[in-house]
């Protein structure tokens, strides 16, 4: 058992998933902090300084009308049954640049490799076959 095991680990896809799930974290760590960091305040800017973590809407109304950053901490304190909408448009946003972010390296990445495959002589076997190729549709 221990040398199935030893023989999953070594193999490359696992190894290479391991080295994704790591990236990608630390991606998701670097484009958080553009969104939060970055983007929020523009967005908060053009918007007048709205800061969209920090809305949320209190079900029991003991805090409702309330809008500054410490009742929010209050109201969760005080355990009130809050609707955070702010954070999910935020948490929304985020998921949007990602989503975008992705979609341009993987463009990025599927033109490169197309590069590199059309920059790449085809194996002396492929070119054989396509020599035989072209003498058959001559003698016809």
């Amino acid at each position: 058992m221990w040398k199935d095991f030893k023989a999953f680990l070594g193999r490359g896809n696992v190894l290479d998933l391991a080295i994704a799930v790591i990236m990608g974290a630390a991606f998701g760590k670097i484009v958080s902090t553009f969104t939060e960091k970055i983007i929020m305040p523009i967005v908060g800017f053009v918007t007048g300084g709205v800061d969209f973590t920090k809305k949320f809407i209190d079900l029991s109304g003991a805090y409702s009308g309330k809008t500054d950053p410490k009742s929010l901490e209050e109201a969760i304190k005080g355990g009130a049954p809050l609707i955070m909408y702010g954070q999910l448009i935020s948490d929304i946003i985020n998921f949007v640049i990602v989503g975008f972010v992705m979609f341009l390296l993987a463009k990025w990445a599927m033109g490169y490799f197309a590069k590199l495959a059309a920059d790449t002589p085809p194996p002396p076997t492929e070119a054989l076959l396509a020599e035989i190729r072209d003498l058959l549709k001559e003698k016809n």
